[in-house]
């Protein structure tokens, strides 16, 4: 499944790519924290990580923004929007003061995926995907997002709002457009909890310019006051425990490194608040957020305690023993500005990645910190040892501002994590090998299947594998022109027939208690055209060149991008997405920091021990759309000499599913590339087909036989 990785979904589009790794010092201290230091900045705010990417799309021409409703010619007038009008009744109200109001997909935590409670900007747009910012003034209303939903977008976008397709030539960032369509001294409004520190300070410095002042409502969301009674209720859910077995490391251990990270740089206390953090660095796991094993939660890590804070309701007595064996007291969630307000006004010297921590729990502890030195600032000497003191000189909190350790360990997969995600994919491949011999059986014998029929039969075989829990994402059934929408999601009532004349893309992963898998296929059920098979074709070379890279440790993944793409960009083609993201270990299908993309901001280093996926694609809008994708775990290569002393990285392959060998020309391809493909196939045959039997089996063996080049 092509996205950004969900340290970088952020809700604005301010100013292109910075990096995402912004500190990039290395420490090899600690068991666990040691691939990636950070250097702390006191005082000083953290550099800055953009809010919502700014995509520098590859298209055959420029392309301006223009309103959806000249994309829809037939309605000649446009239709008020009543959610929107409602929203904007609240913006006099006493205490608002508003001009204009954004909305972004987030929510307190970041996260890409949320629970439909927080869905605030599709509420109030209708656009479903899972990257745009929404901005509403008194007059006009418009939604960014990027070149993975532009033809979604145009689909789900009423006549009243304007589609900004965010990255294209000529079209505005939120904030350009905001300070030419309001007048000086206009107000804009925004929920502190659904930004992060890092773009909440982005977007009041590009406002500023023209006088423009960033207003934070911190008491009430208006989207939440016109949704009312029929918003959806929070998840409450049971949390369980991530067995040791596949955890591979106790929270003992882990809390032990991250608390030597802390005295390592000066801070007292950490706060975390991305939930994929949370949920590793307590060996936890919840229900949530769909597709995404955590729980909504905040932690907070001191030298000698930790807190979390959670709904007490989901908390059952097997994760209470496990907790307080680990030192860890519950709080409640809603108590967590409370809790920062009393470590500030302790003196507590927080480390907060303010790239993540959003900024009504940042403002709150510099709030504090204010506070802590107009009461101290005369008294010289501070005597709580706790948080440091000073010789007669006056010191007080100011934070610690630099990115989470817990980020990078999280992405070094120990050796039960990666068993874990080797024999998920094994059992997951065996699902697939299933679904697609049970689809070809249906295809010809002319049964007409909706994508959705497709996509509801997958989960029925992925449900009886072991250990499976959820898909790890919405299912992208595409079929035809579908396909060339990058991140589509079938619906019910408006989803298309799979076409056995057309191809269909299919992306799907699941999530099983053990790892977390993203595969995605192309396949043809007739005889396709010279033209799909030449596409199809370059982006296998793309993706084979990738697998077979080779490359110095420490290497940022922008520098690998071009392999994926260069059989492609040989005869003018690309693709409008990177081509890998980071994958959990039985947590989120997209993990930061780590990405191979062409946003060459990102200097994060790939690792050993990293999982990345290999996706190259190519998409004909209204036509048809091309994707290969497997997982790879990053791992040392023997390489017969080591310049400089340095250590080799290449990949190993985790995802084993046949490639449909109709849509190659073989002309296209070198004896190299033919060899890889059998080489792989081979693989595919050796590690599924014992956990297969019957036609599937059979099907098994038909799509993994060598081919030959005459």
């Amino acid at each position: 499944m092509h996205s950004l990785p969900s340290q970088a979904m952020r809700p604005l589009s301010l100013r292109p790519s910075l990096s995402s790794s912004r500190f990039p010092f290395f420490s090899f201290s600690n068991p666990i924290f040691h691939r990636f230091k950070t250097n702390p900045t006191i005082y000083k705010k953290s550099q800055k990580n953009p809010s919502f990417l700014t995509l520098r799309c590859c298209s055959s021409g420029s392309i301006t923004a223009k309103p959806s409703s000249e994309l829809r010619r037939n309605r000649a007038v446009q239709e008020p929007d009543e959610k929107v009008v409602a929203l904007r009744q609240h913006f006099s109200r006493p205490g608002i003061g508003i001009d204009a109001y954004i909305i972004p997909s987030q929510d307190a935590h970041q996260s890409e995926f949320i629970a439909e409670c927080y869905m605030r900007r599709a509420y109030i747009s209708g656009f479903t995907g899972s990257a745009g910012t929404a901005v509403v003034t008194k007059d006009k209303a418009a939604l960014w997002t990027d070149g993975r939903y532009f033809l979604q977008a145009e689909k789900q976008l009423s006549s009243s709002w304007i589609l900004m397709r965010a990255g294209n030539l000529g079209v505005p960032t939120t904030s350009e457009w905001l300070n030419d369509i309001l007048a000086p001294g206009g107000r804009v409004g925004i929920d502190p909890f659904l930004f992060s520190y890092d773009a909440a300070e982005e977007l009041k410095e590009a406002i500023s310019k023209k006088n423009l002042e960033l207003v934070y409502l911190y008491d009430l969301n208006l989207v939440d006051e016109i949704w009312k009674e029929s918003r959806p209720k929070p998840p409450n859910k049971p949390i369980r425990v991530h067995d040791l077995k596949y955890a591979g490391l106790d929270v003992v251990s882990k809390l032990s490194s991250l608390r030597a990270e802390l005295a390592g740089t000066g801070s007292s206390a950490i706060v975390i608040s991305m939930l994929d953090e949370v949920a590793w660095l307590l060996n936890l796991r919840g229900s949530d957020v769909p597709h995404s094993p955590v729980m909504y939660a905040y932690l907070i890590v001191e030298v000698d305690t930790a807190k979390l804070f959670v709904d007490n309701s989901k908390v059952t007595p097997e994760v209470m023993d496990h907790l307080k064996n680990a030192g860890v007291e519950l709080r409640p969630y809603d108590s967590i500005l409370s809790e920062i307000r009393r470590l500030a006004a302790e003196g507590a010297q927080l480390w907060l990645d303010t790239s993540s921590v959003n900024a009504a729990i940042v403002e709150t502890y510099k709030s504090g910190c204010d506070k802590y030195l107009m009461n101290h600032g005369s008294r010289g000497k501070i005597k709580n040892k706790q948080y440091g003191e000073s010789n007669g000189v006056s010191v007080g909190p100011s934070g610690v501002y630099m990115r989470s350790p817990i980020s990078f360990a999280k992405a070094l997969k120990n050796a039960a994590e990666l068993e874990g995600m080797k024999n998920s994919h094994l059992r997951d491949a065996a699902a697939l090998a299933q679904f697609w011999c049970w689809l070809e059986e249906e295809i010809h014998k002319n049964v007409k299947l909706t994508e959705v029929d497709v996509a509801d039969k997958l989960l029925e075989f992925r449900s009886k594998q072991d250990g499976f829990l959820d898909t790890s994402f919405d299912t992208i059934s595409g079929s035809g022109a579908n396909g060339a929408i990058i991140h589509y999601k079938p619906e019910t009532e408006s989803c298309s027939v799979v076409d056995p004349n057309k191809l269909f893309l299919l992306d799907s992963g699941a999530q099983y208690v053990d790892g977390t898998t993203d595969i995605t296929r192309t396949v043809h059920f007739g005889e396709p055209t010279s033209r799909e098979k030449e596409c199809f074709t370059r982006v296998l070379k793309g993706h084979i060149a990738l697998d077979q890279a080779v490359f110095p440790e420490n290497t940022p993944g922008f520098v690998l991008d071009a392999f994926a793409r260069s059989a492609l960009w040989k005869i003018g083609l690309d693709y409008r997405h990177g081509t890998g993201h980071g994958v959990g270990a039985a947590l989120n299908v997209h993990e930061g920091p780590q990405s191979i993309s062409y946003r060459y901001g990102n200097m994060t280093p790939l690792q050993k021990g990293m999982i990345v996926s290999n996706e190259p694609g190519y998409y004909e809008d209204h036509a048809f759309g091309i994707r290969i994708e497997n997982l790879l775990h990053l791992q040392e290569i023997n390489t017969p000499n080591r310049y400089g002393g340095t250590e080799y990285l290449g990949f190993e392959k985790l995802t084993f599913v046949p490639i449909q060998m109709k849509l190659v020309d073989l002309s296209l391809l070198s004896v190299e590339e033919i060899e890889w493909l059998n080489n792989y196939h081979s693989q595919v045959w050796e590690k599924v087909s014992p956990l297969l039997e019957g036609s599937a089996r059979e099907w098994l063996w038909n799509n993994t036989q060598p081919i030959v080049k005459v």
